[in-house]
């Protein structure tokens, strides 16, 4: 006998334990549930960045819910096992005035429409996002009373953005009221860690939960358990760039800074199209957090994105230095160009020193 499934179609803003339940279930229960995108349908495919500048920020980030779990209490913790993604069509990446890691820097608003409908999320010719869907919101009802914005993470879960939720993964929420009133919303076709600029690619979608309860299990913030083989790694490797600052935050702005130069050195992105691909792609990793008085925030690009690489991914003098230790030198500069990935990597005879220019 095929296993009973509900279906949420109801959608809210704001986490608040006074509203009505969607549905009521017991625990192991399996939950489906309609997500709408985050611009909570202000946004389509024929939309433009005119639309993003006209954004009603008092509906963005709906969430489908809330789910009463029947037994459920404060105190205890409820797991929420990730089973699996619906379809997606289309998404979108913006650029929000006011908003993201690099806001004071990004004043105009930009909008990416993403078609989604064969599998995989082409940026730009050569430059190609596998999908990986996500819940970017997802959590329960707060303990204190009114009406609270969705946006920010708290202790109930919420916007966490945690990328690696996906199929398979188990999370565990501190449960604050009676029933849990769990929601979820805020579907991400893919994101890096950081979703720098303020938005992923951001795409309606359904998404199938089982919950289970743990009973006087009591957890302050949430914890989460991924299968094997996540975090992944990527199998063509990254290319990196760091910041140090006294302040993590201004660290991990000079990361994403210095990655985008990059990407519009070497890939000829504008500075708005590597802002809004580091924020679907770029993974923020702190690397330093102990050698006062200064962090270090690293900003690792997957190089399996870009199908067309140049033939080295840094600028500066190579020098060839005959293998047999000879005196004799051939300096030149070195042009990065671009070629297919299906084209070997340039020999070089010898070992390559590399004088970066003054």
């Amino acid at each position: 006998m095929a296993e009973h499934k509900h279906t949420i179609h109801q959608h809210h803003f704001g986490w608040d334990n006074s509203l009505e339940p969607a549905l009521e279930v017991e625990p192991g229960a399996l939950v489906e549930f309609e997500v709408v995108d985050a611009s909570g349908g202000q946004l389509s495919p024929r939309s433009s960045r005119e639309d993003v500048a006209r954004l009603d920020f008092g509906k963005v980030n709906p969430v489908s819910g809330p789910v009463y779990i029947k037994g459920a209490q404060p105190g205890d913790t409820l797991e929420v096992e990730i089973l699996d993604f619906g379809p997606v069509s289309w998404g979108w990446t913006a650029i929000i005035p006011g908003f993201g890691l690099l806001a004071d820097e990004f004043p105009d608003p930009y909008l990416k429409i993403w078609d989604l409908s064969k599998g995989r999320a082409e940026f730009a010719d050569g430059i190609e996002i596998p999908i990986r869907p996500f819940p970017g919101t997802i959590g329960v009802a707060l303990p204190e009373p009114g009406t609270h914005s969705i946006v920010p993470p708290r202790q109930n879960g919420g916007n966490m953005d945690i990328r690696h939720l996906t199929r398979g993964a188990r999370l565990f929420l501190p449960v604050w009221v009676d029933g849990a009133l769990f929601s979820v919303g805020d579907t991400h076709a893919a994101q890096g860690d950081g979703e720098v600029c303020g938005t992923a690619i951001e795409a309606p979608m359904t998404i199938a939960l089982r919950f289970r309860l743990h009973k006087g299990r009591r957890l302050a913030e949430p914890r989460y358990v991924l299968p094997g083989g996540m975090p992944e790694t990527d199998p063509k490797g990254y290319y990196v760039t760091t910041g140090y600052a006294p302040d993590v935050y201004e660290a991990a702005r000079k990361a994403v800074r210095f990655q985008i130069e990059h990407l519009q050195e070497e890939y000829g992105l504008s500075r708005e199209d590597a802002y809004a691909l580091a924020s679907v792609a770029v993974d923020l990793r702190i690397s330093e957090i102990v050698d006062a008085p200064n962090w270090l925030v690293s900003a690792f690009l997957p190089l399996s994105i870009l199908l067309r690489l140049p033939s080295l991914p840094l600028r500066g003098k190579l020098t060839p230095v005959r293998a047999s230790g000879a005196h004799q030198r051939v300096a030149a500069r070195h042009k990065l160009s671009r070629h297919s990935a299906s084209v070997g990597k340039p020999v070089v005879r010898g070992p390559i020193r590399i004088s970066w220019p003054e």
